[in-house]
């Protein structure tokens, strides 16, 4: 395969550096979009009267069967190629000659391979939009199963009684934000760098609006030498795959510790846990587990991308080539980490025994009291000091607070009465504080 690039040069490339140089292993990847916006190019070519119209209608046609072929058979990407560009254009040449050598007037490979990127990137971040769209519902059809009460943590210390199903809620907000991140990424990028060239436009009277509304981009991006060395959005998708992976790992997290024996919250179904070579008695959360360290992965591509990009002057540099390693094993590797999550939350076996059982310990009504105690006149911060103390008293007798007498609680604030009770009791907690209904119909 020769060189597109090979009339400067007087001797051959050294193999080594072919190898090094190559990408056509990585980026036949975007061969859809290669070929597409190729259709796009060579459509406006010939409405703008730079190739004939015979010869920009051959071009669609065969570059449109080409699309299909591939569609059909996809092995037929392979062969001696640097990159995908060379790929889909050899096959140019080799079906229509001369009209074939045609397809790249007025293109640079510069703006070839942005404007492929960018679609390739808008269509997988609406697929992962869709994705964690399902993830949410996972977690909103689960809390709807619930009836049952847990412990609320700070600091990993029992805080306050919540339902369970709105720790799952909380989750879902995360994952909310994790959309709109993602839809505020594809309206950035949303703009066309075809037709910007190497870097500088073109002397040819180009269409630049009429390659950005075929492809279905908003608008043109106007200045060429950022056109071209734009890597933005590749950095603003690495933020939103962080951004994901940072909230998949925290409930990894929380999980992993519920599904412990210590705690016996919740147990993962057979689908999603792995059990130990040697300890035959061992069920092991590790789909979690490997969210949770994968999530570390996708930090350290997002901090990678950035470090190639520091120090780039204007504008194409070849450092760039490796965006696309980058992407590509960051959005797998979290489209996979979402779809076993939604997995595992589907199947959670929730243990609501012991968890109705848990809110009658750790004193998680201690704040319910005080606000009684504020209700009844008190200032916060002194019935602060009384519940605290009452809590000590309690630990000291073994009793929660829901279990001290009326005398026993009336020795720390006389102003306390038979009343105080239905602020203790967890259901009745419940009735005055947190009501939570999950949304069903909110996507």
């Amino acid at each position: 395969m020769a060189d597109l690039w090979g009339g400067r040069f007087q001797s051959e490339t050294a193999e080594l550096m072919k190898q090094f140089n190559e990408s056509f292993s990585l980026d036949k990847r975007l061969w859809y979009e290669d070929i597409t916006a190729s259709i796009a190019h060579v459509t406006m070519l010939g409405d703008q009267e730079i190739l004939t119209q015979a010869e920009s209608q051959d071009l669609q046609r065969e570059l449109t069967q080409l699309r299909e072929e591939i569609q059909a058979n996809p092995d037929l990407l392979q062969g001696d190629y640097e990159d995908i560009h060379s790929f889909v254009e050899a096959q140019m040449i080799k079906r229509l000659g001369d009209t074939g050598k045609k397809m790249h007037t007025a293109r640079s490979r510069n703006d070839q391979v942005t404007v492929d990127m960018k679609l390739y990137v808008k269509r997988s971040l609406k697929e992962l939009e869709a994705a964690i769209k399902t993830l949410i519902q996972a977690f909103i059809d689960k809390g709807q199963t619930l009836n049952c009460l847990s412990p609320a943590y700070t600091h990993l210390q029992r805080a306050q009684i919540v339902p369970f199903s709105y720790i799952l809620e909380a989750y879902v907000a995360m994952f909310e934000r994790d959309v709109q991140k993602v839809n505020d990424t594809i309206q950035l990028l949303d703009e066309s760098p075809l037709g910007a060239g190497a870097l500088a436009g073109t002397t040819f009277s180009i269409n630049r609006q009429q390659t950005a509304d075929l492809l279905g981009f908003a608008r043109v991006q106007e200045n060429t030498l950022d056109a071209v060395s734009n890597r933005d959005f590749i950095l603003d998708s690495l933020q939103c795959f962080s951004s994901l992976m940072v909230h998949m790992s925290r409930f990894a997290e929380d999980f992993i510790i519920y599904s412990s024996q210590e705690f016996g919250f919740v147990e993962s179904s057979d689908s999603y846990a792995t059990g130990s070579s040697m300890m035959p008695q061992k069920k092991n959360p590790d789909a979690l587990e490997l969210i949770r360290g994968k999530s570390g992965k996708i930090i350290g591509l997002m901090n990678a991308m950035y470090t190639i990009m520091k120090g780039l002057p204007l504008s194409y540099n070849k450092d760039m080539q490796e965006d696309k390693a980058i992407y590509f094993e960051a959005y797998d590797t979290s489209l996979a980490c979402i779809q076993i999550l939604t997995g595992f939350i589907q199947e959670l076996v929730v243990n609501e025994d012991r968890l109705n059982e848990t809110v009658h310990e750790g004193y998680l009504n201690a704040t319910e009291l005080a606000d009684y105690l504020v209700k009844k006149g008190l200032p916060f911060r002194q019935a602060h000091g009384i519940v605290g103390a009452a809590v000590v008293y309690g630990i000291d007798n073994h009793k929660q607070l829901h279990e001290l007498t009326l005398e026993e609680l009336q020795a720390f604030s006389t102003i306390i009465d038979e009343d105080v009770y239905q602020y203790l009791e967890p259901a009745e907690i419940m009735k005055q504080g947190i009501k939570t209904q999950m949304k069903p119909d909110k996507f």
